[in-house]
């Protein structure tokens, strides 16, 4: 426990505070000495200065650091104790970190027969490929781009009795070295373009299968080459000076042509001043599957199929001694085995579908057994890096291990080859973290992704689109690999995902239709597909007409399907088409109204349709008719109103196949001019009104940055102003309830904005003054491809997707929730989340949230969340809102048990149509529990003993009632009498009823008289029944 304590101090200590710290330890002027303190004089000073965290804290930081208990630390052994830790944390990071793949794709190898070796050359930045009819093939490094295939030659053999068996590359001396059925091993120049022989090594006893190359990280002339051969032997050749020569020439008859020829019986014979030899046989005629010499143990590694010397370790003591044999057995054997230099572990393959881990001084029994597989290992390698290990077996399953913990951490399957009975190879390049894997003449390539430190990837690509799916409460985006993924909204976890919807084309936008059920997805391919979230594609739409255009919105109608982004035209399907499943569009019949390409469109029931263009024009359609009815021309705007942009900005968004084609800026030089080409259109609701009146109903944006309210009606501009300054093209959003407007830029930057009353009522000049700016953050580092508002369990949400890959959630207003995808999730609904209230009357009032403390993770600080005032528009301290700071790497919070953040007071609350009882404020500490149960109380005596009270009342005879009065004797008759109010009832039941306003105020009066009538004939009734009770006992 104290352990855990002393480390959330230091997770809490800030460089201000170890600066602090730092200070107590300086020497005073007199002397250099450097200063020690005690325990006690330690913790009280070191709390005093900091002031954070509580005195036993620091007291468990001091045990911590004096671990030899002398009794006092001075600030060379703090240091070293804080460095100490963060390297752990760093290492510990590091090793359980799991790599994200790419997709798999097959490399086109030009190899006929099956694969035999893969190799990397590090100084030439090559990949070497070996096939099993010696075809040497060259791949570039970085783009894995085929240069060029050469087929090696051995005057020993015909070409077409040619049989590689192995490759291994000899990095100090810039050779490789090839073994062949033919009993031979031959070394190739890498410096000469065709590969020319240098030396045959021949007269070999078996065939050689597996090789291996080591050479001294110092001392580069000492090398050793080992082998292991079919027929259970496996041999080293230990070179002395290879970088003058590895063979000797011994005589004129030793050459075949330029090479210089070999014969095993000479090394054998120690002919050979540059080189020696050792062997040994311990794996008894089985195949030796894989040979390493361990330059740290200075022993020969080997493993055999073979129950009895399942692996060998050959210690080489001297040139002159034989090996030192070390045997491991299993149950069944070994197919492949990999070390690691830093653990000084053993991972083997084994045939009992067991990966082992050995420590090479326990010959016993194996240190770990990794268990998961089902069939037959066929390969493992290490991760010297990140110390995991990879395993491959027969069934084409792929599985990453943490080696310190012993666990399988990623297990992949389902994309290899189907192949049955090949041969399969395992390389991985730890440099550019790929895996190669063959099946036979086949070449699989795994290659992980680029760390990107603490920032959370949600795809692949570029996120292109985001939609919310209230009706399975799940989030739905797609991305430029033509993936679609669907997410949990309340955790953020991804649910499922349906790849290549269009192939290889991106994925450009998503529609759904008004039962939340189907799903249109656009794709640069021009084709409009609809879909079920089983992932079965109904219908196919040739939007395009079978050409690849660039869709940007898809706009799903009652009776229609509309399609936007590419030409001028209005592209419709109409639904009573969709008979096949293959649907072609119809003919607008308003036909070409705009003079540029139409980008965007938005709809108003019953029939209201707006389309916007990349000139900046706006057009009002009947959606019934399909007729134009009145256009909002850039002439007919104010043009007086310039961008201060540095550069000219398109408004048009290109595919977004990488984040590069996103910045479109002009030409160096070019004069400043505002772009008013139409990004987004977006009815404000419950303005319709409004509008009748001279009010904005419509709002649009575009280039500069620059949003703009529009009269649909009068076709007029009623207020415009600088969303984001120097910012280029935007896009925007409007909430269901038309309060609040989100705008997001090519930087990343999201700003939300109160928008319930500005532009309302008509006004003579065109408005300038911004809205109230709610909020402003930056969820994202690159490009916001689209916004979505969304109310989720009675709460409103911001969507946003971004070039960055990222698909974030904030609060509207308010700070990032998180990203999806992220490692921890996040708990929608809790006590801090933001109270949604009813709209009382017709008009909305703020909830009083005061002070209200939000939870936040622990690696986030307050110092996150600033102050920070907006360059465009000065805001009052009041409307000054916290900010999330650009500098955060990994945005998102509200997911954990921790508490530290105030809000402040003026931070609004969502507003939508909906009752939401408030958990918080000045009564939210009462509880309300069930009464405590009152025991029977004791009648008064008058109740059980009446005789004795009322002696005399009960001797009397019964009061003889009053005769009806006129009114009674007849019941057709009405009152004679005016009806007096005051006389009837009470002043208090009066005054309730002049209360009641409106249309009510009668039905309620009638009902409480009503009411009041029934209790006093109630009381009169019991009173008569008690006294007839009463006469009839007497």
């Amino acid at each position: 426990m104290a352990a855990v304590e002393a480390e959330q101090l230091e997770s809490r200590l800030s460089t201000e505070d170890l600066m602090k710290m730092q200070s107590l330890f300086l020497p005073s002027d007199s002397s250099d000495l450097p200063v020690s303190m005690q325990r006690a004089e330690f913790v009280e000073q070191a709390w005093s200065v900091i002031g954070r965290g509580s005195q036993e804290e620091y007291g468990h930081l001091f045990d911590s650091v004096d671990v030899s208990r002398e009794g006092w630390v001075n600030w060379e052994r703090l240091t070293s104790y804080f460095l100490l830790g963060l390297s752990e944390k760093d290492e510990h990071i590091k090793t359980t970190a799991v790599l994200r793949w790419r997709p798999a794709r097959t490399l086109p190898v030009p190899h006929r027969d099956r694969l035999h070796s893969i190799t990397h050359l590090p100084n030439a930045g090559r990949y070497l490929t070996l096939s099993k009819d010696g075809t040497l093939t060259v791949w570039e490094e970085k783009n894995l781009t085929l240069l060029r295939s050469h087929r090696l030659t051995n005057d020993t053999v015909r070409p077409k009795d040619l049989w590689a068996t192995g490759l291994v590359l000899l990095p100090n001396v810039q050779k490789i070295a090839v073994s062949f059925t033919s009993k031979e091993i031959c070394f190739y120049d890498l410096m000469s373009k065709d590969f020319n022989l240098q030396y045959k090594l021949h007269g070999l006893h078996y065939t050689p299968i597996s090789l291996h190359y080591w050479y001294h990280p110092d001392r580069p002339d000492q090398a050793v080459l080992s082998f292991g051969d079919a027929g259970g032997q496996v041999s080293g050749v230990c070179f002395r000076s290879a970088l003058t020569s590895l063979f000797e020439r011994l005589s004129v008859g030793g050459m075949q042509g330029s090479a210089i020829s070999i014969s095993w019986a000479e090394l054998q014979q120690g002919r050979h001043r540059c080189c020696y030899t050792l062997t040994h046989t311990a794996h008894m005629g089985q195949w030796v599957r894989t040979v390493r010499f361990l330059g740290s143990l200075e022993a020969f590694l080997s493993c055999s199929t073979s129950a009895n010397t399942s692996m060998a370790l050959g210690w080489r003591e001297s040139e002159s001694r034989p090996l030192r044999i070390t045997a491991f057995h299993t149950e069944k054997g070994i197919t492949d085995l990999d070390f690691h230099p830093g653990l000084n572990l053993i991972a083997t393959a084994g045939v009992n579908n067991q990966v082992c881990i050995w420590n090479p001084y326990v010959v016993t029994q194996p240190v770990g057994i990794l268990r998961g597989h089902v069939t037959s290992v066929v390969a493992v390698q290490f991760m010297l890096g990140k110390r995991q290990l990879i395993s491959f077996s027969k069934d084409k399953v792929l599985r990453v291990w943490d080696v310190a913990n012993q666990l399988c951490i990623q297990r992949i399957a389902g994309i290899f080859p189907k192949t049955q009975d090949c041969k399969t190879l395992l390389f991985f390049h730890e440099e550019r973290l790929r895996v190669f894997l063959s099946f036979n003449s086949a070449l699989l390539l795994l290659e992980a992704k680029k760390e990107s430190g603490r920032r959370t990837l949600s795809h692949d690509s570029a996120v292109t689109c985001v939609l919310y799916n209230s009706l399975f409460r799940q989030v739905i985006s797609s991305d430029g690999s033509s993936a679609v993924t669907c997410w949990l909204m309340d955790t953020g976890q991804k649910v499922k995902q349906f790849p290549h919807c269009h192939g290889n084309a991106e994925i450009s936008t998503m529609a759904l239709d008004a039962t939340q059920t189907r799903l249109f997805t656009a794709g640069t391919d021009g084709v409009v597909k609809m879909w079920d979230f089983n992932g079965h594609c109904h219908h196919s739409l040739n939007a395009g007409r079978g050409l690849a255009v660039e869709i940007s919105q898809i706009l799903v109608l009652k009776r229609t399907i509309l399609v936007f982004g590419w030409e001028r035209m209005i592209t419709v399907f109409r639904l009573n088409s969709f008979s096949q499943y293959f649907v072609q569009p119809a003919e607008w019949k308003g036909g070409v109204q705009h003079r540029d390409d139409v980008l965007c469109a938005a709809f108003r029931p019953p029939q209201t349709l707006v389309t916007g263009s990349c000139d900046g024009e706006i057009i009002v359609w009947n959606n019934s008719t399909e007729n134009a009815l009145r256009k909002l021309n850039p002439d007919t705007r104010r043009g007086d109103h310039k961008s201060k942009s540095a550069s000219t900005t398109s408004s048009r968004r290109p595919s977004l196949n990488s984040a590069a084609k996103l910045q479109c800026s002009a030409p160096c030089g070019e004069e400043d001019t505002e772009s008013y080409g139409i990004t987004r259109l977006a009815f404000l609701e419950g303005r319709k009104g409004a509008a009748n009146a001279g009010g904005a109903d419509l709002v649009s944006c575009g280039g500069s940055g620059v949003v703009r309210f529009w009269n649909s009606v009068n076709c007029r501009l009623v207020g415009e102003f600088v969303a984001h300054k120097d910012s280029g093209s935007i896009i925007l959003t409007v909430d269901s309830s038309g309060r609040y407007l989100a705008t997001a830029d090519m930087d990343g930057g999201v700003k939300v904005w109160d928008i319930q009353e500005y532009c309302l009522h008509p006004s003579p000049s065109i408005t300038n003054q911004a809205p109230v700016l709610l909020s402003s953050l930056r969820p994202h580092i690159d490009c916001v491809t689209h916004l979505e508002t969304c109310e989720h369990s009675n709460q409103l949400y911001l969507l946003s997707a971004s070039a960055d890959c990222s698909l974030a959630l904030s609060h509207l207003p308010g700070p990032t929730v998180g990203i999806f995808g992220q490692e921890i999730h996040w708990r929608l609904g809790g006590p801090e989340e933001y109270p949604l209230v009813k709209e009382k009357g017709g008009t909305e009032e703020a909830t009083d949230v005061e002070k209200n403390s939000i939870c936040i993770p622990e690696s986030f600080s307050t110092e996150q969340f600033t102050l920070q005032e907006d360059q465009d528009h000065q805001q009052t301290e009041s409307e000054q809102l916290h900010m999330l700071s650009e500098n955060s790497d990994t945005p998102g919070w509200g997911f954990e048990e921790g508490c530290g953040l105030q809000l402040s007071d003026s931070w609004p609350s969502p507003y939508v149509n909906t009752a939401h009882n408030i958990s918080l404020g000045m009564y939210s500490e009462l509880k309300l529990e069930e009464l405590d149960p009152v025991d029977e109380l004791d009648k008064p005596d008058f109740l059980t003993n009446p005789d004795v009270y009322f002696e005399e009342m009960l001797d009397s005879s019964p009061p003889t009632p009053p005769p009806p009065s006129p009114a009674t004797q007849t019941k057709k008759t009405g009152l004679k009498a005016p009806f007096d109010e005051k006389s009837l009832f009470p002043k208090e039941v009066l005054e309730q009823v002049d209360r009641v306003l409106g249309a009510q105020r009668s039905t309620q009066r009638f009902s409480v008289m009503r009411n009041y009538g029934r209790v006093i004939s109630r009381s009169l009734g019991k009173s008569k029944a008690s006294t007839s009770g009463a006469s009839k006992a007497k």
